[in-house]
């Protein structure tokens, strides 16, 4: 199984990329990965792996792509130039069938707009959305979109995301019929943008939907939906904020058992179950975001990722390739995909996805 990596793509740069490719292709001995970036700076890179990765060189290919994405570079000066760039040639890489899904941590409106034009978009979707889990109460958890694909969106955007939230969380997490709602500030029926107020009532007229109207911010965290639909400004908000909570709340947790010695001791005694709380909260598990829409399956990681972030990200897109996600999508929304994630299994040296 192929996967192409925009190495060039994270803040913290090819360092953390290759590593956390590295350590992907150490779990899943399946993957083989394709990075692309500037041939030495990525060489230098695999050759200075730790030990415990150096194994995953060998599943490491590197293609040389001399130009970057900038971060603050506009959507529309991206198609026009840049062609060169990591995150393109990978683009190219997963809509020519060589590989079978791509990642990148790079710009979110290049990326969107550079996947546009490389693979387009399946079931006549005007405009992908983006969606990760989050955590939920009891160990569940909460597909949200859009995470800032579409700063506005009107309400037929949000019925589109509605219905590719519940395509995914059907398939992805096997729930026979996904509980969708519409993010809201209440739950009466006269609140809200106008926008979400037709959504709504387009959503009630779906009958194989288990539509359960607005669900308000707490709501996410306490499980009272599987998907959670939204524009992507109001849903960028919602996942950073929730990100920085939790970060913070561990932290909290932590300052208040090192206080004085008292509280130490007892921190001891309950670091077996601070180790488990601060691993079920850190954002880090949850990194890689779908590009749910397009017509082949990317990957987006957060932008200040590490390595261990990365990693999530590669095995996130492993996932949605096994899950055949855009195949899904075209034949439940109506019309074919250009990709067959299928036939891209062959070209990555592995069909069992």
């Amino acid at each position: 199984m192929r996967i192409a990596i925009d190495a060039m793509g994270g803040d913290l740069g090819p360092r953390a990329t290759v590593r956390g490719a590295a350590g992907a292709a150490l779990q899943d001995t399946r993957l083989a990965l394709r990075l692309f970036g500037p041939r030495a700076r990525l060489e230098r890179e695999i050759a200075s792996l730790p030990r415990r990765l150096a194994a995953a060189g060998s599943r490491l290919e590197v293609v040389d792509a001399p130009d970057e994405i900038a971060p603050g570079l506009r959507p529309s000066e991206a198609l026009r130039h840049g062609r060169d760039s990591s995150m393109a040639r990978m683009l190219d890489c997963v809509a020519s069938g060589e590989a079978c899904a791509g990642v990148s941590g790079g710009n979110t409106g290049a990326l969107m707009a550079l996947g546009r034009r490389a693979l387009g978009t399946v079931a006549g979707i005007p405009r992908p959305a983006i969606s990760t889990a989050i955590p939920t109460r009891d160990q569940g958890r909460c597909y949200l979109l859009d995470l800032g694909a579409n700063v506005e969106a009107s309400a037929d955007r949000l019925v589109d995301f509605a219905r590719m939230g519940e395509v995914m969380a059907r398939h992805v997490d096997g729930l026979a019929r996904p509980r969708v709602a519409l993010l809201n500030v209440g739950v009466e029926g006269t609140k809200g943008t106008a926008s979400v107020r037709q959504a709504d009532a387009r959503l009630r007229e779906l009958p194989e939907f288990a539509y359960g109207g607005y669900v308000e911010g707490d709501g996410i965290f306490a499980g009272a939906a599987d998907v959670v639909v939204c524009d992507g400004f109001v849903g960028n908000a919602v996942l950073k904020a929730s990100e920085g909570l939790a970060r913070m709340l561990v932290a909290r947790v932590q300052q208040t058992f090192e206080a004085h010695w008292g509280s130490r001791l007892v921190g001891l005694l309950a670091r077996p179950a601070l180790r488990r709380l601060r691993g079920e909260l850190d954002p880090v598990r949850y990194n890689g975001a779908s590009l749910l829409g397009l017509s082949g399956i990317v990957v987006k990681s957060h932008g200040g990722a590490d390595a261990e972030g990365f990693r999530y990200a590669v095995l996130r897109a492993v996932q949605e390739v096994e899950h055949d996600l855009p195949r899904r999508l075209a034949r439940e929304l109506g019309g074919a995909p250009r990709h067959s994630t299928s036939r891209l299994g062959a070209a990555g040296g592995d069909d069992r996805q």
